[in-house]
């Protein structure tokens, strides 16, 4: 689950966890790691990649909330 502040907002920012996300896989696919590090690191990437998923479904949950608004103000 993403920690969350008071505000609903994860402390990390879409773009810091996605910027993270691709720095992680680049370091996966580059190889020469550990085993432990692999693990670790790759446990990091779900993290983020969860961390991106929350930001992109409230991102969509306030589109289609304001669409909705829109549409409700114009019938």
């Amino acid at each position: 689950m993403v920690s969350e502040t008071a505000s609903e907002q994860p402390a990390t920012s879409y773009e810091q966890a996605r910027e993270e996300l691709a720095d992680v896989v680049r370091r996966l696919e580059a190889g020469g790691l550990t085993l432990e590090e692999s693990l670790a690191l790759w446990e990091r990437g779900e993290q983020l990649a969860e961390l991106c998923q929350h930001w992109l479904d409230r991102a969509r949950e306030r589109l289609s909330r304001a669409t909705s608004a829109e549409a409700a103000g114009e019938g």
